[in-house]
């Protein structure tokens, strides 16, 4: 595979996310739409007010009752050059999650793996579970096997050669369309009623996420690179849950450090006409 090009720093990286989650809190506002930080973009609040030094996305929670609301207005209401992607708006869109971009970016997060976009922003849409360890344990493999299926049915089949390893996503390219799986993925996510269940969780990520409905509460602002941003009311359940003792900082041979294959902050996406992603 081609090497990663990264053509800035990971601090205009991150100042690039922030403009995102600046119009995606404009908006959220505006309407009213509860939203709150997750992932590392809370821990970075809690432990840095601002970004984790190393890390370079932003993550926002919603309700799906909220997320729902959230994509039917998004799309009309984002300023250039903001956009809104996810399978709500591609039959395409190949990941489980969505995405408001900078069209005037061009991120290619990997080789071989039919996404191509701009810097992003997640918005991660938090879905009930059963309260039964064993019906959620169903619940979270049928989603695997979905988001699974997704990802080979968008990977270059010949990345790893032309041997046995290229049938698989072959035979998953020939037998569905990303429409269909992008619908079984919405089915699995949706499977327990919202109103009807306490407990929560991004599905993507598992059991360890799973929280009530009470840990986000009335929300909160935090400050985040010298703004103020919603996030959960008890962020240390909801950080112990995810990282354990978040407060200590890892050593550097532990650290996560996501940086995409091709990073440009100059040029659109829309002008990028490179297929090595696809070789």
């Amino acid at each position: 595979m081609p090497e990663k090009i990264v053509k800035c720093t990971i601090q205009e990286h991150q100042q690039c996310s922030l403009k995102i989650l600046l119009e995606v809190d404009r908006i959220c506002r505006k309407h009213d739409i509860p939203y709150f930080l997750t992932n590392g973009t809370l821990l970075g609040a809690v432990r840095h007010k601002g970004f984790i030094p190393w890390d370079d996305d932003a993550d926002v929670g919603m309700f799906r009752p909220d997320y729902e609301r959230f994509v039917s207005i998004v799309q009309q209401e984002l300023q250039p050059p903001y956009e809104f992607v996810g399978m709500e708006t591609s039959d395409k869109y190949p990941m489980e999650l969505s995405k408001v971009i900078n069209g005037n970016t061009t991120l290619i997060e990997r080789w071989g793996f039919n996404q191509l976009g701009g810097v992003y922003l997640d918005v991660w849409p938090l879905d009930a579970v059963s309260d039964c360890k064993f019906l959620r344990s169903i619940h979270f493999s049928l989603f695997k096997i979905a988001n699974r299926l997704l990802y080979m049915r968008n990977r270059d089949p010949y990345k790893r050669g032309h041997g046995l390893s290229s049938w698989w996503p072959r035979f998953i390219q020939f037998c569905f369309k990303n429409r269909t799986l992008q619908r079984f993925i919405h089915w699995v996510q949706t499977l327990c009623n919202f109103e009807k269940h306490e407990r929560i969780c991004m599905l993507d990520n598992g059991e360890k996420t799973i929280i009530t409905k009470s840990v986000i509460g009335q929300r909160k602002e935090y400050e985040f690179e010298g703004h103020k941003f919603f996030g959960p009311e008890d962020y240390d359940t909801y950080l112990s849950r995810l990282y354990g003792d978040y407060m200590k900082i890892p050593p550097e041979n532990k650290r996560r450090i996501h940086r995409p294959d091709y990073l440009d902050l100059e040029h659109s996406y829309h002008d990028y006409h490179d297929t090595r992603k696809f070789k």
